[in-house]
């Protein structure tokens, strides 16, 4: 298989701040993931992306890795946009009910 080196660049005042580095498996493929986050954290995260693009393919045999990926990040982000608006639905609700 062929490794990958994925480097999650992050903006910190923290100049000592420990960098975690963790192996994992995304549909057939192996990638270091370099961070901030708990290896655990970057784990779940690789699984959830791996489910996704493995559920993508299921649907959609003939398509090509990369256009699962593409599917898989615009699925993602498509999720992402539709819970930020509801935080931001539920944190003006809070707001008018604080007076």
């Amino acid at each position: 298989m062929i490794g990958y080196r994925v480097v999650i660049w992050e903006v910190s005042t923290l100049a000592d701040e420990q960098k975690t580095r963790v192996a994992v498996d995304i549909y057939g493929q192996t990638y270091t993931i370099v961070g901030s986050e708990t290896s655990s954290h970057v784990r779940h995260v690789a699984s959830m992306v791996d489910a996704k693009m493995k559920e993508i393919s299921a649907r959609n045999p003939y398509l090509d890795s990369s256009k699962i990926a593409v599917l898989t990040a615009v699925n993602s982000v498509h999720d992402y946009l539709l819970l930020k608006e509801r935080v931001e639905e539920l944190e003006e609700e809070l707001n008018k009910l604080r007076g």
